[in-house]
């Protein structure tokens, strides 16, 4: 089973490199993050064309999610089960199924803005849900991951310069620490292992050129529980597809499974 997880920074104007990309990437599962349109905006009868099953939790703002699967799509959860709000409201950040025996969660964390914004501690907050709300699944024996737009760099080494990013969201003691606690609940990072560049990165910045500069950061992430680690045969980011025309300003990162 190959399962991708993709931040397409607007699922209507990615169209039809989204869907080129799934023909040709084989990709059975797959999860993304901001859709920023509504769910009856969403573009079902395409990607059913293709052969994906899709959910979708949106509510036409610049956030939503959604779950495309070849390989069945039951027990589907819309939302983080206690997460917080923001401004009155619970942002669409997060959906999860069943597909193919995997339990999967498509996330899209918040950004956090400036340490000093409340929307920072709105992040923090989301996280502690996060790890509450997967704890079962992640202790449990069937393969199970959290895929998405973490918004958190794990590492220096996840960015390009450590020094540029001090002081800023992304990269704070706090929020690694948020990833430590997902690593407590019984998930790890499964970090790509073809690589061609010395630095993986899955975000780069419109802006400066900074994606012929390589200037980004790792913050797509896929952690999984045992189950799911040991069946993983193989991890990469797809950087092709952050190139040329109308491109998002991520690259897809991709599982390949051998679930035996």
């Amino acid at each position: 089973m190959r399962i991708a997880t993709y931040n397409v920074n607007s699922i209507t104007a990615r169209l039809p490199r989204l869907l080129a990309w799934l023909e040709s990437s084989g990709t059975d599962v797959l999860c993304i993050q901001e859709t920023k349109c509504s769910a009856e905006q969403f573009p079902h009868d395409e990607l059913r064309e293709l052969g994906y099953e899709s959910a979708v939790n949106a509510t036409g703002r610049w956030n939503g999610v959604a779950l495309l699967s070849k390989v069945g799509l039951e027990d589907v959860t819309l939302g983080l089960p206690g997460g917080p709000d923001y401004e009155g409201v619970q942002e669409p950040r997060a959906i999860s199924a069943t597909c193919g025996g995997v339990r999967v969660w498509s996330v899209y964390v918040p950004n956090g803005r400036e340490v000093e914004h409340d929307h920072y501690g709105y992040k923090l907050d989301w996280f502690r849900a996060l790890a509450t709300a997967i704890a079962a699944d992640a202790a449990g024996a069937r393969p199970f991951a959290v895929l998405g737009d973490f918004n958190v760099a794990p590492t220096d080494e996840d960015v390009y310069d450590p020094a540029v990013f001090a002081g800023l969201t992304h990269v704070t003691p706090a929020e690694r620490a948020a990833l430590e606690a997902l690593r407590a609940a019984g998930l790890s990072d499964v970090f790509p292992r073809a690589l061609k560049y010395d630095r993986p990165y899955t975000f780069w910045d419109y802006r400066m050129l900074a994606f012929p500069k390589n200037k980004g950061m790792r913050i797509d992430l896929v952690y999984g529980n045992e189950a799911f680690a040991k069946a993983v045969t193989d991890s990469y980011v797809d950087r092709e597809e952050r190139k040329g025309k109308g491109a998002s300003d991520h690259a897809p990162v991709v599982v390949d499974l051998d679930l035996g």
